[in-house]
């Protein structure tokens, strides 16, 4: 993950522009930040964040479990992404999105995750969803 993170893998593109930061990785999951930013307001009046961003987090971080489960940098699309959101984020704090790859096949990898704002018993949202590999 370190070779990834130093490869610019989050410094770039979409993440770069939304502020989207490594914070934490095992062999099989990936643990992104958020951080809020008044640029991702999605409801001016209440100050909450909009759910795209969160969206793309959560398949950055799902993604990334991908790549830590297989254990190569390997390129895949996302084939399947759902989101269960269940509450709105708090206005002003970093979202965490902690995304695992729990089942591998020849093409298709598995994953799950959660967003959070502080306390991940008390998710902002659950996604479950599929990759396929590009050699596929």
């Amino acid at each position: 993950m370190e070779r990834f993170v130093a490869m610019g893998g989050l410094g770039g593109g979409h993440g770069q522009q939304l502020g989207i930061a490594y914070r934490a990785h095992g062999d099989d999951w990936a643990e992104l930040a958020l951080p809020y930013d008044v640029r991702l307001i999605g409801d001016p009046v209440s100050g909450v964040i909009a759910s795209g961003p969160i969206v793309a987090m959560m398949d950055m971080a799902t993604s990334v479990a991908v790549w830590l489960k297989r254990g190569v940098f390997e390129a895949h699309v996302t084939l399947d992404l759902r989101v269960d959101y269940l509450r709105p984020a708090v206005p002003e704090r970093t979202v965490i999105g902690r995304g695992e790859c729990y089942r591998l096949t020849r093409s298709i990898a598995f994953v799950r995750g959660i967003a959070h704002d502080g306390d991940p018993d008390d998710p902002v949202a659950h996604v479950a969803g599929t990759f396929i590999g590009m050699a596929a």
